[in-house]
């Protein structure tokens, strides 16, 4: 079996992506794959085709071919076996197969393809095989991370237990530099023996007996040094003048004058962008705004504990001769049942049962107000039905016999009305255990706050609607992994509410209009 070179072109015969794996020019390949799909007959079966010199074993993957070019006396069954691990390699690396993504993960691509041929001929490698290469992942690597990590935890540990040592040895000589002061002093300064000294706790540098031990002048004007304190019942000095009198008085404190520092206030938190990666709508002159949150609570096993959505439409008019307007909702997609419930503003006309549903003012004479936003409709679902869940979770542990667990977490979007941008699945961890991720191509990291995996996810659509993730991690207990916590901002509404058409009540032209609808999450749970 001698592979000449592994592609992906399009249908037409363009190159998206070749290696070569003998020596070949750039015009011969091209040459080659421009005259591929001639060859191939309509309406065959068959995933081969011949020429004089090359044989072409080629399979669909999507609106592409990905081939592989041989010599026509290599074995057509292993290059068949080769090919779909190629097919298998190009659908796990890329998330979709169409050409900005292949040419995107190009250099990827080529590693796993050098690792599954070498020199023309098949490496005897599987996709797992393939996947651990390309991930240069290390077991004995791992072992030493999880050591050294343990290591700095217990230095750390170390540091904190000798520094409350050294707390507790520095108040306990603060205590007995205290004690002989007010010895000192009573015996300096008389007509206090008959008490005995209170030791006095203050955090202070230790006086050096040389400025303790000095005499006190004869002036009358300056205070004594080394006063008794003696006993006395409800006084309370404050730490600067345990300060002074431990210095016998011979510091005199320009901060006691001074008025005290006001505290600095809390800078205000910075307003939070619920939007996130969203894009932008430009507002027209008539711009309405949807607003929806979602919480639900699934269970793990299945089911629906509990979900609720509650949206509202905003109507805002910028100008005033289109203030007489009214809204047309298109049909509802998805059946929510009597259990989707409208409330409309009290100068809005409710909806006719069995009839469009129209978004208009009771009286035809008056006019939206201008200039400003106005909730014309709020809605509120509440219910326990699993098919009308936007995003589906399946968080599914197994725990092994070497004492770690084996998750695999897989997500779905079951409504297509919303796209949904920056979600984030978060998976609690056992404490003290980090995660081995055996799934490639995707963006993880550590929450060290609640120690657990947050997986993020740019978007979600139609077109990429799942995906899942596999990591392994120590401990067997499955119930440490939940709740999964999940939050995204979408585009669209769960309840399909939009707006099809405005149109002005005295039959004129159609105002242009733009609608802005936005999804968040409240208590997105699987528990």
């Amino acid at each position: 079996m001698v592979v000449l070179a592994a592609s992906i072109c399009t249908k037409g015969g363009k190159a998206v992506l070749s290696r070569q794996f003998h020596p070949m020019t750039r015009t011969h390949i091209e040459s080659l794959l421009a005259s591929f799909p001639k060859l191939i007959p309509t309406n065959s079966q068959h995933t081969s085709v011949e020429t004089a010199q090359v044989r072409y074993v080629y399979q669909p993957l999507e609106d592409l071919y990905i081939l592989l070019i041989t010599n026509k006396a290599s074995n057509i069954l292993q290059d068949i076996d080769t090919l779909h691990l190629f097919a298998r390699v190009v659908s796990d690396i890329c998330r979709t197969a169409d050409e900005r993504e292949i040419q995107k993960q190009s250099f990827e691509l080529l590693s796993a393809f050098d690792e599954i041929v070498s020199m023309g001929y098949r490496e005897q490698v599987n996709l797992i095989q393939v996947r651990s290469i390309l991930e240069m992942e290390s077991h004995e690597e791992k072992i030493q991370d999880i050591i050294a990590r343990n290591k700095e935890a217990e230095a750390k540990e170390e540091l904190k237990r000798r520094a409350r040592q050294l707390e507790l040895q520095r108040r306990e000589q603060q205590k007995r530099a205290a004690v002989s002061g007010s010895g000192g002093s009573s015996y300096l300064g008389g007509g206090m023996s008959g008490y005995s000294p209170v030791p006095q706790r203050f955090d202070a540098p230790e006086v050096s007996a040389a400025r303790t031990a000095s005499p006190a002048p004869a002036s009358s004007a300056r205070t004594p040094p080394f006063k008794g304190s003696g006993m006395k019942l409800g006084s309370k000095k404050t730490r600067q003048a345990e300060l002074l009198d431990a210095l016998g008085g011979e510091l005199v404190s320009e901060e006691l004058s001074a008025p005290p520092t006001p505290p600095i206030p809390d800078p205000s938190p910075a307003p939070t962008n619920t939007r996130s990666s969203l894009p932008s709508i430009a507002a027209e002159s008539v711009h309405i705004v949807i607003k929806e949150q979602i919480d639900v609570s699934l269970m793990h096993d299945g089911g629906v504990q509990s979900m609720e959505v509650k949206g509202d439409m905003n109507l805002q008019v910028s100008d005033p001769a289109l203030a007489h307007i009214k809204l047309a909702l298109p049909s509802p997609t998805t059946d929510f049942g009597s259990d989707l419930q409208f409330k409309q503003h009290p100068n809005v006309a409710k909806f006719a049962p069995g009839q469009n549903r129209i978004v208009a003012l009771k009286d035809p004479s008056r006019a939206f107000p201008v200039g400003q936003a106005l909730a014309v409709l709020k809605w509120r679902y509440a219910g326990r039905d699993e098919s009308l869940v936007p995003l589906s979770i399946n968080c599914w542990p197994s725990p092994s016999n070497d004492g770690t667990c084996e998750v695999n977490i897989e997500y779905e979007l079951e409504n297509e009305n919303v796209t949904l941008h920056d979600v984030v699945i978060s998976i609690p961890l056992p404490a003290g255990s980090y995660p081995s991720i055996t799934t490639t191509q995707c963006d993880y990291s550590i929450n060290p706050a609640t120690h657990s995996l947050d997986w993020s996810i740019p978007l979600v659509s139609t077109v990429a609607r799942r995906g899942t993730l596999e990591f392994t991690v120590g401990g067997d207990d499955t119930s440490v992994f939940f709740p999964v916590h999940v939050s995204f901002v979408g585009r669209g509404s769960i309840a399909g509410i939009g707006v099809d058409a405005v149109s002005r009540v005295d039959g004129g032209e159609d105002p242009v209009f733009s609608v802005d609808a936005v999804v968040t999450t409240g208590n997105y749970l699987v528990i």
